[in-house]
């Protein structure tokens, strides 16, 4: 009962464009379309929002979940905490030279956005990151990554408040232990921070990143001279696009597993069995398989139970073809993920956040 009261008072105070509710629906929050509710949702579109929020010490014996885009999250029952949706907007260049400028965005700005907005303005880097779902705040949490390119090597540093104090902290790149899809802000900081911003340097003599084969392709007509990052980012949304359905359409997370990494030995022996599986070399004498090649093998794309599927054009992409509930999805992964681990001998990681 006390919490209720502490929780009617708070709502009670007239804090700028805060937006709270109890019992909220989190379909139109989470990519895949999931209809579970949140017994807590709070918006927050400014940092004063935020601290301020942070000072009522309402999730001082709840759980919660920090929400930005809900492009990479799969919800498989009703969150019984507060789910808090960063929604700050704003890109400022805070420093910059003839060869680079320093970028910062907000948590809540839209990734692609973001990368068209530092497309605009000449800055490269990110290109072959463009129309990756999902928010900025994100981005660093995942260490997002596409054709040839993870943020991490742009990443400058970011900027958080604790929410057990509410100090301010920054952390540069080598603090943030960057790894494949992977952060400290996924182990050993999870749930202790909420992201600010973000600070990325880009170049304004950009050296173009076209390593992968079906970029190549997509700009073989034009000149290696003309070639610009405008051309890199249109050749991987064309990519994108072909492959990936959109989620206003059909409710998915992009990439739902992870490609597995393995060390010589277990390469040697699965490419005994599979001799034209995709091999890519990783860090520490390590090796990554494509994932999606191996679900493909294994006659799982186009598959469906019931309303949960694999989309029939990236056997990588779960997708929600209009009822599916989120433990319908987690079902079929599971399914995969057996079958991955029966015929290659490898366990397969979701790379979707299972709630």
């Amino acid at each position: 009962m006390a919490n209720n009261n502490i929780f009617d008072d708070w709502l009670s105070t007239k804090v700028t464009n805060m937006k709270i509710g109890e019992n909220i629906s989190l379909k139109k929050y989470n990519s895949f379309g999931i209809d579970v509710k949140a017994r807590y949702f709070i918006e927050l579109t400014s940092n004063n929002d935020i601290f301020t929020f942070l000072k009522s010490h309402f999730l001082d014996d709840k759980q919660f979940l920090i929400l930005n885009g809900g492009s990479n999250i799969l919800f498989t029952k009703d969150f019984n905490g507060v789910v808090i949706k960063i929604s700050t907007q704003g890109i400022t260049i805070i420093e910059e030279n003839d060869n680079w400028a320093l970028v910062k965005a907000n948590a809540g700005e839209n990734w692609n956005n973001f990368v068209l907005w530092c497309l605009d303005r000449g800055l490269g880097g990110l290109e072959n990151l463009s129309l990756i779902p999902g928010n900025v705040g994100a981005a660093p949490v995942q260490n997002i990554g596409a054709y040839g390119v993870e943020q991490k090597e742009l990443f400058q540093s970011l900027e958080a408040v604790e929410i057990k104090s509410g100090r301010i902290v920054n952390f540069s790149n080598e603090e943030c232990r960057f790894g494949y899809r992977d952060s400290i802000f996924k182990h050993d900081t999870k749930n202790q921070y909420i992201i600010l911003s973000v600070n990325y340097k880009l170049s304004k003599k950009p050296a173009l990143n076209t390593s992968y084969g079906d970029i190549q392709k997509k700009l073989s007509s034009i000149p290696l001279a003309d070639q610009t990052i405008k051309h890199v980012s249109d050749a991987v949304c064309e990519i994108r696009n072909s492959k990936l359905p959109d989620p206003a359409k059909i409710g998915n997370a992009g990439s739902f597993f992870k490609n597995p990494i393995v060390n010589l030995e277990q390469l040697m022996l699965i490419k005994s069995k599979y001799p034209d599986i995709p091999v890519y070399p990783a860090d520490n004498d390590t090796f990554k398989l494509a994932a999606g090649w191996m679900i493909d093998k294994l006659k799982w794309k186009g598959f469906r139970y019931g309303d949960a599927g694999v989309y029939h054009s990236q056997a990588l992409v779960l997708v929600n073809h209009g009822q599916a509930s989120g433990s319908d999805i987690l079902k079929l992964a599971k399914m995969i993920m057996k079958s991955v681990k029966e015929n290659f001998g490898v366990d397969l990681e979701p790379e979707v956040n299972i709630h």
